[in-house]
């Protein structure tokens, strides 16, 4: 049974609206034989087939994954995870369209339980004569564990073919249970070459070029930042303008509100970003480091969020490479908080610099974590004798002290005695590279292994 067409209501993912309305006892509304005088340019643009979609190729294109499942007519439950405005729910509705599925749609926004029983009755009754039920949930992530098992059972027993759509990762948003019968399709951000698809279809529908220099259209599809249906919003405030020539980037950021930056502190892109900073000082790229806190800084971290992981690394990741690494970790830290924002944040942008560009050694962290689980495995052995104050008479009768040798007293300020416990064989915990002041460090401690092995010989 092929899917009927609906209203388009307010939450679409690639061209403006949705597909359809929620349903009012079980029935949908019909979508207008003729397009409204007021319709969005957006609506007017929604693909009318999968070969229409733009942006998508790895799941769409000819050895695409989704595709190839069209074609073997075995349509599994899906989660579209991607951002807004990269063609979710319009994906949505042409696979149920090429499937035969009577397509219904919720949003988990506006949606309970009584909804997807309702939802499910109605996709059972259907069943029964014979048809099929495509049931996409927008932001599927926003129902309760609860919530989602009960789609359980329906996705089963081929009651339903479930479409979910989530712009938050669903390892973490989605229960275990559901994502076991599911496949999970990733839809790109829109590239350059996708967006200037849009434009030039948003430029036929019209009838006419937009009123931009080349390099205005470049800044426009920069601005939409991969959000198809935000272009296409810019795009019809752009076609209404009467002008006598075209705009230059100047003029169009005057113009237009460039989209706001994905990012949320308590979500994925939150970790996704500091790891990319992360990994990017690990890989002495300060253009990429500084690339990455400036992302950050845009989304709205707090800067001492960043200070706070940056001397974290100073410790971890550059270590006794670089010994200045961490106070002026601190000192970054400090001059932010004394000066505040924005002045303070370049101390924090210099602090990105020096740990990209410094020497790296994780030769600490690395003999921090082994000596921990020696210190687990040995318990409660005593420090030698030896290296035991005797503060009293007793102590000094038992062995306390005695034996012990004064380092400076020593010609080359290093006596070479046991320092680690009685019964316990000595182990090489801290191995330091021949990276920067390491190199030193390790030229030392070469020396003295070697003194102390002549004087225990």
């Amino acid at each position: 049974m092929a899917a009927r067409q609906t209203t388009p209501t307010v939450g679409d993912d690639l061209f403006g609206q949705g597909e359809s309305t929620p349903m009012f006892d079980g029935v949908e509304a019909q979508r207008p034989a003729r397009p409204a005088p007021n319709q969005p340019l957006a609506d007017r643009l929604r693909p009318q087939k999968l070969d229409d979609v733009v942006g998508q190729a790895h799941l769409l294109g000819p050895d695409g994954t989704l595709t190839r499942m069209l074609e073997r007519g075995s349509l599994a439950s899906l989660i579209l995870w991607g951002g807004p405005g990269v063609g979710k729910t319009t994906i949505a509705r042409l696979l149920a369209e090429a499937s035969g599925l009577k397509f219904v749609q919720l949003s988990a926004v506006f949606s309970g339980v009584a909804d997807l029983k309702k939802a499910f009755e109605n996709a059972r009754r259907l069943a029964e004569t014979g048809g099929g039920t495509l049931l996409f949930v927008d932001e599927i992530h926003r129902f309760n564990r609860a919530q989602q098992d009960g789609f359980l059972p329906v996705v089963e027993n081929g009651t339903i073919v479930l479409v979910g759509a989530t712009t938050e990762n669903p390892s973490f948003a989605l229960n275990s249970a559901l994502l076991s019968r599911c496949q999970v399709m990733v839809l790109n951000r829109l590239d350059d070459a996708a967006t200037e698809a849009l434009l030039v279809r948003a430029e036929e529908e019209s009838g006419r070029p937009l009123p931009l220099t080349e390099e205005a259209r470049a800044t426009l599809r920069a601005m939409a930042d991969g959000d198809g249906r935000y272009l296409l919003n810019m795009v019809e405030q752009l076609l209404s303008l009467k002008t006598d020539k075209p705009l230059d980037a100047q003029a169009l950021s005057r113009l237009l509100a460039k989209r706001a930056v994905l990012y949320d502190r308590d979500r994925e892109e939150h970790y996704n970003l500091i790891s990319a900073l992360h990994k990017s000082m690990r890989g002495s790229d300060p253009d990429a480091a500084l690339y990455w806190f400036a992302r950050m800084l845009e989304g709205g971290e707090d800067p001492r969020y960043l200070a706070r992981r940056m001397t974290r690394f100073a410790a971890e990741d550059v270590g006794m490479a670089d010994p200045h690494a961490l106070p002026l970790a601190i000192a970054a830290w400090e001059t932010y908080e004394r000066l505040g924002s924005p002045e303070g944040e370049l101390a924090l942008a210099q602090l990105v610099v020096h740990l990209a560009t410094a020497p790296k050694s994780n030769a600490v962290y690395k003999a921090y974590n082994t000596v921990r689980r020696a210190a687990k495995a040995t318990g409660s052995l005593m420090p030698p004798a030896h290296i035991l104050n005797a503060p009293t008479r007793l102590m000094q009768d038992i062995g306390y002290g005695k034996g012990y040798e004064y380092d400076h007293d020593t010609e080359e300020g290093f006596s070479g005695q046991n320092y680690f416990p009685d019964g316990m064989p000595r182990q090489t915990f801290y191995k330091p590279t021949g990276k920067g002041f390491e190199r030193e460090v390790r030229h030392r401690l070469e020396t003295w292994a070697r003194l102390r092995d002549r004087r225990q010989s």
